[in-house]
């Protein structure tokens, strides 16, 4: 098991970022749960994900929160295991979803051998990352895929971060990073992707959102 403790010099966004997710975890997964049920076209492209990789092949979601994504995948087919940087969320993700597999640690650096993987799954968890550090995030994905697997990197649109100050009544504040997907698009090429599919759907208010939903498939060159 990883431990869950970060180094005395991990980057500042690191402790933040967790921090955050271990305060909010238990009202985070309640006022989540069951999220996909009412989004329809996110749900397809997960199916269509699931197909590209193939059954029964090794997939990491990585920033898996809760693991309602993690179980989706499983659920289609896929050998996917969760991976979240907040102790909090792992613990959820293994009481609600028993026969899946959790570890803790940072997407940054996967205790994965190189090219062990079919597929990689960041569905709104580089969201937190800077955008300097995107680029070894992507080389890190990279790594740890066969040559052939299939990223699904999902985010937000745009180009002004969301802050979120004290959700649920909690003492934590987070940037939530909004992107361009051009710019990420280029990013992954820069990073040893070959772009498969950029998708950009609408906001829909019913389900509270302000902006746009990005979603890229790439292949691992």
């Amino acid at each position: 098991m990883t431990d869950s403790r970060l180094s005395s010099d991990a980057p500042g966004f690191l402790t933040a970022t967790r921090e955050f997710y271990d305060a909010v975890a238990e009202d985070y997964a309640a006022n989540f749960r069951d999220a996909y049920a009412g989004r329809p076209l996110d749900r397809a492209l997960l199916r269509a994900y699931a197909e590209l990789v193939g059954p029964g092949r090794p997939v990491a979601d990585l920033g898996c929160g809760p693991g309602e994504v993690t179980a989706l995948l499983a659920s289609l087919g896929l050998d996917v295991s969760g991976l979240d940087l907040s102790p909090a969320m792992v613990e959820i993700a293994r009481r609600e979803n028993p026969g899946l597999r959790f570890e803790q640690g940072s997407m940054l650096e996967l205790a994965l051998p190189d090219g062990a993987l079919a597929g990689v799954v960041s569905w709104y968890s580089s969201i937190h990352t800077p955008v300097d550090r995107l680029p070894a995030l992507f080389r890190e994905y990279r790594r740890v895929l066969a040559p052939g697997g299939h990223l699904l990197l999902a985010f937000q649109a745009g180009d002004r971060p969301r802050r979120h100050e004290q959700p649920w009544g909690h003492p934590v504040t987070l940037d939530f990073l909004r992107r361009d997907p051009e710019h990420m698009a280029a990013l992954l090429g820069d990073t040893g992707f070959a772009l498969v599919s950029r998708t950009v759907r609408e906001p829909d208010e019913s389900l509270g959102e302000a902006v746009a939903q990005a979603f890229l498939f790439a292949t691992a060159r």
